[in-house]
């Protein structure tokens, strides 16, 4: 007996869909998996429960990141961590999250030999990171240095001026809310600020003395805010060898015999969906790629927040205007 026509349409669409179906189920099993290993860490996380070495990276702009101090808690009281490699890609930061950052890891050297490698850049709290380390490692164009400590500000008052407006304040004291953007500084405004860098300066110089033996005359005459390669900086004292990850995995053989074929395993700093269910954090990716991409697309990431505006208080950073770009002019924080 013979199917019509409409019932051979209809058998054919609800094969398609079966197949539609189990294609999506494939996927979904295939995403839950996925998920299992990524929320055990994963599968370098098994590595993890062995004896290796942690890789840890600091890149970008340096804040108080309690997430990353939590990390390093964690990496020092790890028994299976027998060493810990800085990898340092960074202009610099706060002061505040660069002398954050190294408290944390002489803390974690207490326990276990750490040694600093400075990739592109490792400059003022950048920098400030690497000393903290018992060994740094540079390559020969590395850009590393500028150890100094600033504040900047701007002032519209002569654009003020000239549209006619002018803006009035009432203050508890002379130095409240200076400097602003509506007026001249007064000295003694500029001579607080003053205190205060020469105070988280003087911190930095101390540190720089302390870890690289050397003497206060010696750091005073490069520690003006300039920049070195790797290979002045190793001339200067300033950092201890040349070379990458093998040159640190060599001297932690030479000096801790820690093996080089210990595996390196890196450890990231947890994001902040990392603890939401599975579903959550998918649904988060998902949402934060679209977001991305949008933005991307306009040519607005950059343009919606300076890097440099945020971050707050004293700042020991270096950097290029608009390096992304190449251009030249220099700027800074620490």
């Amino acid at each position: 007996m013979s199917l019509d026509a409409d019932a051979i349409v209809d058998r054919r669409r609800l094969r398609r869909k079966v197949t539609f179906w189990r294609i999506a189920a494939f996927v979904v099993a295939l995403v839950a998996l996925a998920g299992v290993i990524g929320w055990g860490g994963g599968f370098g996380s098994y590595s993890k429960r062995s004896a290796h070495v942690a890789r840890v990276s600091v890149e970008g702009v340096i804040v108080d990141d309690r997430r990353r101090l939590a990390l390093l808690d964690s990496i020092a009281e790890n028994d299976q961590v027998k060493a810990v490699i800085l990898d340092i890609d960074s202009p610099g930061g706060s002061t505040v999250g660069g002398e954050a950052l190294y408290q944390k890891i002489r803390e974690v050297a207490e326990t276990k030999p750490v040694v600093a490698t400075i990739g592109t850049l490792g400059a003022s709290a950048g920098y400030m990171t690497a000393i903290a380390a018992d060994h740094i490692v540079a390559r020969h164009t590395s850009l590393t240095g500028a150890i100094g400590v600033y504040i900047q500000f701007g002032n519209i008052k002569g654009l003020l001026d000239s549209l006619g407006v002018k803006v009035d304040v009432v203050r508890s004291g002379p130095l409240k809310a200076e400097p602003n953007f509506f007026s001249d500084t007064p000295e003694a405004a500029r001579e607080n600020l003053q205190n205060v860098i020469d105070d988280s300066y003087n911190w930095f110089f101390q540190r720089v003395a302390e870890r690289r033996k050397m003497s206060d005359d010696e750091v005073r005459g490069i520690a003006q805010g300039g920049i070195f390669s790797g290979e002045r900086a190793q001339r200067l004292n300033l950092v201890d060898a040349i070379g990458g990850q093998e040159t640190a995995q060599a001297w932690l053989k030479a000096e801790h015999d820690i093996s080089t074929e210990l595996p390196v395993v890196t450890w990231a700093v947890p994001q902040e969906y990392d603890d939401l269910p599975f579903a959550a954090r998918m649904s988060h990716a998902l949402g934060q790629g679209i977001g991305e991409a949008a933005l991307g697309a306009l040519g607005a990431t950059r343009a919606l927040v300076p890097e440099g505006v945020t971050l707050d208080g004293l700042v020991s950073v270096w950097h290029a205007q608009n390096a992304s770009d190449a251009s030249s002019g220099p700027g800074g924080r620490e």
